[in-house]
């Protein structure tokens, strides 16, 4: 019997499924103030790679507003932009 038949086949591969790239606030506090953060900067700045989904975390400080448009933001991460001064707006896909 082949080797591929005699290991034990083990979990599931959704090829549909949407990835997410993960983006602290640490990351976002090297844009300076009152910038429109998106996707496209983002890429530029060499966070993300292109044709990604982007999530943000509270990992770090934030001190300066922005208004970050992305796909999805925890809910940690959107209090302490809207402490900041700044604003959270969801891209629709």
């Amino acid at each position: 019997m082949p080797l591929y038949r005699r290991l034990p086949k083990r979990g599931f591969t959704n090829v549909h499924a949407k990835l997410c790239e993960i983006v602290s606030l640490s990351q976002l506090d090297k844009f300076e103030a009152n910038t429109e953060i998106d996707n496209s900067k983002l890429i530029e700045a060499g966070i993300v790679s292109k044709g990604s989904m982007v999530k943000i975390l509270a990992n770090g400080e934030i001190t300066k507003a922005f208004t970050v448009k992305v796909d999805k933001v925890s809910a940690q991460a959107k209090a302490q932009i809207e402490n900041a001064g700044g604003k959270v707006v969801f891209v629709e896909e």
